[in-house]
């Protein structure tokens, strides 16, 4: 026969449960574990060559170890200590293995015995272990960071962040102060610049420009599918050029010939003459719009990119394809040539930047920091550097692997356009008409432009689709969604004073005289 189990509730179950552990584990309530000594003693040896191993060949003081161990005394953790003799001098004893054995030539000496070790435990037991003068004068002294040694008596080197040396009676200790968080670096000034001409002829957009070897003259090409040639020093219009079926997306002028070279929403690639104002060649090819163009600086090559989610090489006089660049998942909007390697970059609207080999045809370096499009890529004119240009962010890079730098943040907009001089000034214009100008080098905003619509105009209108320095970097000029060019030049009147109290630099007061405009 069965015996029927009394149900309980869970209330009743867990309280008992509670009740037996309770009265189990009653009488050791309270009561810590009993240490066990050779467990101890091994676990503190342990934590002693883990934790303090680098240092534990660092000098210590005779004459502390008088007061503290009787001769040939062992510390709790094995390691053997030595007492100070009467009436010598004070010495300092290195323990555990020598980390210099000594090389060809070197012997180990009284001055070359002692090592000081890169970490801070090891400045800051040996500044504990020397007497109160010494520890004083080694505070003076550069203790090595990084793997960088010393010796006692050898020449100085970098003093570290912030050591200090603090003595109270008797007691000796050391701390290593932290220094202040960093702040920006004092960015070099550039004088602001002004909107100073406004050029109209264009009936459409105007989505591309670029300035002539020579600075002459500058060409533009537009949504009005034409082609204009205007001269830079009167901004009046020199020549026409028609043969593209659509929207003109790219031009670029050759420093090797005579030639201009476009692209544009109708597929198609030209090769202009400029001696006969004629098309000479076609590169055919890309699938889809083409989107931008660039010429290699020392090779006949010409790189283009396009909505097909590729880049083509052509010979620029063959028209045959080199290389056909994929990878991109998407839109390539922008592509850049260089000399050096990598030869080729492109930004993306798969978010994405490429740099690429030229010889192989393939992918070297794939940055993927970008959230957003990449719509414009620019080549620092000097440095070995170059920035990208997205709505979350312009980005610094460094070459010849794309190594991140730095962000360059605030333009919130949908950046269109990139382009940079050799004093360091970099300008990013936006879909919404506003104009950043930055410092390269610490990334300091200094200007902010939002130069008003051509009359007759919507606000809408107000977009800045590409922008270039002309040659002597002395004007710069923006292609506009209002159909105009404008030309900006630097404010000759303006002074650095009110930048230079904001950093806090000395400068010349500029305070008597209220009629200069002060940046």
């Amino acid at each position: 026969m069965v015996e029927e189990v009394q149900k309980h509730s869970v209330h009743t179950l867990v309280f008992r449960s509670l009740k037996r552990t309770h009265d189990m584990f009653v009488a050791d309530n309270g009561k810590p574990v009993p240490l066990d000594e050779e467990s101890h003693k091994r676990k503190m040896a342990i934590k002693l060559r883990n934790e303090y191993g680098p240092v534990l060949h660092m000098p210590t003081s005779k004459e502390n170890l008088k007061e503290k161990v009787p001769q040939s005394a062992s510390d709790s953790y094995g390691h053997k200590q030595y007492p100070a003799n009467q009436g010598q001098e004070v010495e300092y004893l290195v323990t555990g293995t020598h980390p210099y054995p000594p090389g060809p030539g070197v012997a180990l000496t009284a001055d070359t015995k002692i090592q000081r070790m890169p970490s801070e435990s090891a400045a800051q037991s040996l500044a504990v272990a020397l007497p109160a003068s010494q520890a004083r004068a080694d505070a003076n002294r550069p203790v090595p960071t990084g793997g960088e040694y010393r010796h006692p008596g050898a020449p100085d080197r970098a003093q570290p962040a912030g050591a200090v040396v603090m003595e109270g009676g008797n007691a000796k200790n050391s701390a290593l102060m932290a220094k202040k968080a960093p702040t920006m670096p004092k960015p070099q000034w550039h004088p602001p610049w002004k909107l100073y001409r406004v050029i109209s002829g264009h009936l459409g957009w105007v989505r591309c420009i670029a300035v002539e070897p020579g600075n002459q003259w500058f060409v533009t090409g537009s949504a009005d599918r034409t082609i204009k040639i205007w001269d830079l020093a009167s901004g009046k219009l020199k020549l026409s050029l028609t043969g593209h079926i659509s929207t003109v997306r790219g031009v670029i002028v050759s420093t090797r010939s005579p030639y201009l070279f476009s692209c544009g929403e109708d597929k198609q690639v030209k090769c202009w003459d400029l001696e006969y104002n004629k098309v000479i060649r076609h590169y055919h090819g890309h699938l889809s719009a083409v989107y931008g163009l660039d010429l290699h600086p020392t090779i006949d090559v010409l790189v283009t990119c396009s909505r097909d989610s590729t880049a083509r090489i052509w010979d620029v006089r063959t028209k045959a394809s080199v290389h056909t660049l994929s990878g991109h998942t998407n839109a390539v909007a922008t592509v850049r040539c260089q000399a050096a390697e990598p030869q080729i970059i492109t930004g993306s609207h798969d978010t994405t930047i490429r740099l690429w080999d030229l010889v192989a045809g393939k992918t070297r370096v794939t940055l993927t920091n970008h959230k957003k499009s990449v719509r414009a890529v620019v080549l620092h004119p000097r440095h070995y550097t170059f920035a990208s240009g997205s709505p979350d962010n312009i980005k610094q890079w460094k070459f010849p692997d794309g190594s991140f730098i730095q962000n360059l943040s605030g333009h919130n907009a949908i950046i269109n356009t990139l382009t940079v001089n050799s004093d360091g000034v970099l300008v990013s214009g936006a879909d919404n008409g506003t104009m950043h100008l930055w410092d390269w080098r610490t990334g300091y905003n200094f200007q902010r432009v939002h130069a008003a619509v051509q009359p007759g105009s919507l606000d809408s209108e107000s977009g800045i689709f590409a922008c270039a320095f002309d040659q002597s970097e002395s004007r710069l000029l923006t292609a506009e969604a209002d159909k105009t060019i404008k030309v900006y030049k630097e404010d000759d009147t303006a002074v650095s004073s009110v930048f230079h109290r904001y950093f806090k630099v000395e400068k010349i007061s500029f305070a008597n005289f209220p009629g200069i405009f002060s940046f």
